[in-house]
Formats: structure tokens, sequence, C-alpha cells
């Protein structure tokens, strides 16, 4: 998986493309992503200044454009579900499928299919409905999603983070720290639940306040699902699954921050109302000085909100509590104790995670121990790395625990007929002076330990500031700094695999794009295995799978001027 001509010092492949393309593996990608970007940072600009029938034209200008079209068949045959069909039953798989669709994502004479309706279970045991759109339509959602999301970012609310580049839950829950950790800040919340969202969003509103072309967003509110069968017609809400459906959402969503804002005129209302507003997607909670201000004057403005958008707050959710008295939020517990805040996973949350282990188990109850660990490690990182931007020393070392006791009943369900002893010798040891440490040994000889929670080091998040919107030049380098940062935080990230990142400035060589925290890489070996080349630094590149593709596309048919320098 490598070219053959030796590698220099500091290392990048160069690979040359057609100015005007004739294949999917021609397409030159650095190009591509430079006109998408230089549009899209002109249609935030433009937005800024409210200058919307610029922005119309300019969003025109970008869904025409053959670079758009080809970055939006790329990002649905490369997510995670390029592999998943809709009604039709087609996946783009193949370079000629994806050059052939590229040419397919016109809007004259386009007409969405129905989707394909999943369910998906819920944590309270209810199934939450999925709508699958075909490949043709998730490519036309995600062209024009490159056109509408600079418009989303720079008139989305301060204080959104669900569903948005660059922000995380983490960065919900630091502004959530901001608001309630300080003695002068509200002590009431409103914990805002809204009544099936996702389905009940007016079209009228959509169609009148989101900002693109209405007759192709009318066609996709329209377009109705498929289940057992039979075509249901939608006649609200925007479906669960669509690419641009999040973005929507969020859009639907925006303007509530300032609305509330309005109600703090001066400094004095400021200081006596303490009202503040954290959102993650369609969660979110309000901060306020008094029980009685959430009631009669925050919650009456919520809810007049959200019935010019077709919505309404569940009366069973919505809860109003006190901070002394704690509330969940994005699977975290926050509450005050004698006047500190601390930031804890959920009871809810902790059951929901030993539960899935404990499911797992059984499954895993007849494999061996290696197999049980490797299984095991992902699902233990994956949970400690949500929750250890806060107070969760204690809750790890319970979960540890909790654990210890599983494994160990799993171990003696296995070898019912021998003593504690052997068992003990068989499947725990000592790693890092600590004992009792469940491991296995697969078939290469090498011992793999199960990941310990109260090992990972407990660590604040710095949240995104508020206002810092990608598609803002001057922004770059902030983003680029924090982009940075979260990489190195990255425990997957071996010695070896950071100083190859760093050779490279960071970024592919190939597409210039920088690589960021959830984007998937290829180690490309630059003189084949075959051919004597190693495993050292010197001589591997981290490509994006895409671009790899590309490269032995070119270099297999040796269509490509391959060099190393």
């Amino acid at each position: 998986m490598s070219a053959s001509k030796p590698a220099a010092a500091a290392a990048t492949l160069v690979v040359s493309a057609f100015s005007h393309p004739t294949d999917w593996h021609s397409i030159h990608w650095r190009q591509v992503h430079r006109r998408v970007r230089g549009l899209q940072v002109r249609i935030a600009e433009a937005t800024k200044n409210q200058q919307w029938r610029r922005v119309k034209q300019l969003q025109r200008l970008l869904v025409r454009s053959f670079a758009a079209r080809a970055l939006a068949v790329k990002r649905v045959t490369e997510n995670r579900g390029k592999r998943t069909a809709g009604v039709d039953g087609a996946i783009w798989s193949t370079p000629d499928t994806k050059w052939q669709a590229i040419g397919r994502l016109t809007r004259t004479g386009y007409r969405p299919q129905p989707l394909r309706r999943v369910y998906i279970p819920k944590s309270n045991g209810k199934r939450r409905p999925l709508g699958i759109p075909t490949m043709h339509d998730r490519a036309m959602q995600a062209l024009y999603l490159l056109a509408l999301e600079p418009v989303a970012e720079t008139t989305g609310d301060l204080n959104s983070y669900g569903f948005r580049p660059h922000r995380s839950t983490a960065d919900a829950i630091a502004q959530c720290r901001n608001a309630l950790s300080r003695k002068l800040q509200g002590p009431w919340v409103l914990e805002g639940d809204i009544k099936g969202f996702f389905d009940n969003i007016s079209h009228d509103w959509i169609l009148r306040h989101v900002p693109l072309d209405r007759q192709v967003l009318r066609k996709w509110l329209a377009s109705g699902y498929m289940e057992k069968g039979r075509l249901f017609a939608t006649t609200a809400g925007t479906p669960q699954g669509g690419i641009i459906s999040p973005v929507i959402a969020n859009m639907v969503l925006d303007g509530l921050e300032t609305r509330l804002a309005a109600l703090c005129q001066t400094r004095a209302d400021i200081l006596a109302l303490r009202i503040k507003y954290v959102r993650y997607a369609d969660d979110f909670i309000v901060t306020g000085s008094s029980k009685e201000l959430l009631e009669t004057r925050v919650k009456p403005l919520i809810e007049a909100f959200m019935a010019e958008r077709g919505v309404e707050l569940s009366a069973e959710k919505t809860l109003i509590t006190h901070i002394d008295d704690g509330f969940d939020f994005l699977g975290k517990n926050l509450r005050k104790y004698k006047g500190k805040l601390l930031i804890k996973p959920s009871k809810k949350n902790v059951k929901a995670f030993l539960s899935k282990v404990s499911d797992e188990l059984k499954r895993y109850r007849m494999a061996p121990a290696w197999q049980v660990v490797m299984r095991l490690n992902p699902m233990i990182r994956g949970w400690v790395n949500y929750h250890r931007h806060g107070s969760s020393s204690q809750t790890f070392s319970y979960v540890d625990h909790r654990l210890w006791h599983m494994l160990w009943r799993w171990a003696k369900r296995r070898h019912s007929n021998k003593p504690r002893r052997w068992i003990a010798q068989k499947y725990f040891g000592q790693q890092r002076g600590r004992k009792w440490v469940f491991f296995g040994t697969p078939p290469d000889g090498k011992t793999l330990f199960l990941v310990q929670a109260n090992q990972t080091t407990i660590k604040w998040h710095a949240k995104i500031r508020s206002e810092a919107n990608p598609y803002d030049p001057k922004f770059e380098q902030y983003f680029e700094k924090r982009q940075l940062e979260r990489l190195k935080e990255n425990r997957l990230w071996t010695s070896k695999l950071k100083l190859i990142w760093e050779k490279q400035q960071r970024r592919c060589p190939l597409c210039g794009e920088p690589f960021r925290d959830n984007d998937d890489w290829d180690l490309h070996h630059i003189i084949y295995r075959t051919r004597g080349g190693g495993d050292e630094s010197t001589n591997l590149v981290m490509l994006h799978p895409n671009c790899h593709r590309q490269y032995h596309a070119k270099t297999d048919s040796k269509e490509a001027g391959v060099y190393v320098k």
C-alpha cells in the first residue's frame, strides 16, 4: 500500500490530477475543498451583513458547482451510513457509481423518493423512528447543507452546542458550569423538554424562515416514508436520519436565547434575574434567580416561542429544580453540595452503561478472555472519556468495582468445578502495581489487560468561545489551535503517529485538509513492504481513506506522477 520511491527526511506525497477530471480518482480534492470553502466564507460574510439576496446568489452558485457536488458524494460514501440503502436498495460503492452520481446532482427534474422507516431503541424502552433517505437524496441534502451551514453558524444561538461543527456535549456542560458554579448565579433551573420535537415542527415555518431553495426544501419535507410496504405522507416535522435535518432543527430553535436576553434590558435586570441559557439539540436549560420568575415569565415566553414553530413543551418532563437538589442533563448530574457545584455521571447513565456491559458478557460467555477484553476496552474508554470532564473519580471507582464482580462471575461460570485460586491466577493479574486486573492472552502471546476507569485523568474541558464561527476567517487560527490540542489528548495516538502527523504539518498531503479528531485515516507505506519497506516513521504517511484509494488507483494504473520529496 505504498509507492516505490525512497523517503527523504520530510515525506510528502504528491499525486498529479487533471484540471478537468474524467473519473472519480482524477478529482483534485485540494482544489475542491478550497473552492467550496471560499464560497462558504462568502456566504457567511453576506449573512453577517444581512445581504440575503447575495446569500441566495452564492448558495445557487455553490450547489451548481462541480466541487460542491463532488464533495457531497464524497461525504455520503465515506460516512458510517455508506452501506445503508434507502427504499431503492442502491449504494455507491465503486468509483464509477460515485462519478456518475456527481452528474445526477441537479435541481432540474429532482424528485426525492420516500424515506425507509426503521426504528431504533431508546434508553427508556421505547423506539425512535428513523427515516433513511436513498443515496441520491442523501447526496442532495449534503450538497444543500454545504450552502446552509454557513448561514446556520452565523445566525445560531451563542450557547447552542448540538450538531454543530467543533461543538460537543462537553462544551454544553462547561457552559452549565459557568452558569451555575458561582455564588451570584441563578440557583433555579428550568429543564426544557420538547414533546415530539422532530415529528411536529411546522413545515410552513421552515419554508418561511430557513434560507434555502424553497422548491427543493418543500420536496424533502413532503417526501413521505415507506413502512411495511405502505406509503405514508408527512405533513409536519423533519425526518431523523436526514443529513440536513439536524441543521434545520437547530435553526428552528435559534432565537430563543435572544428572546430570553430581551427580559434583561438593563444591568440591574441582569443582576436581578440571572437568566442563563444552554442548549444541546432539543434539550435545554434556563437558569433564573427564583422559581416564580421561571414559572411566570420565562416558561410562558418559551411556550409562545415553541407554538410559533408548531411544537410544545412536555408538561411531564419540563421541570423547575433548585441546584441544591440537582438535575440530570446530557447523561450527567449537576448539583451543589454545600455551595460547591459537582458534575458527575448520572445514576441513570451509569446503570445503562453497566447493563450494556452485562449484555456483552452474556454474548461472550463462551469466548476466550482476550476477546472479552478487546470488546470491553473500547466501551470503557468511550464512556470514561465522555465523563472525564467532571468530578467523576468516585463513580469511576464504583464502575471498576462492579465490572470486577461481573467478570469474576463470568469466570466462575466458565469454570464451576475449579477452585477460586486457580480462576484468579488464570484471569486476574498485576499491571503497573495494581492487582486483580482482568486479562487475556491472544494467539500472538501479548497480554491484554482490561482498562481501569479510575486510572483516567480528570481534566476540565476548555469550552469553545461562544462567538466562534468556523466560517469566519478571523477564527481560523483559534480553531486550528483548538483542534491540535484535542488531537494531542487522543490516547490512541502513539508517539510514532504524532511524529508522522507533525511532519505532515497535521494535514493530509494529498487533499491538504487537516486531520480532525473524528476523521478516519489510513497509514500508507511509501515503500511497499513486499519490496523491503518497513514500519518506521520515515516510511509511513497518514492519508484520508478516500485520498489513499485515489493514490493507489492512480499509481496502479500508472496515470499519475508520484514522487516523494
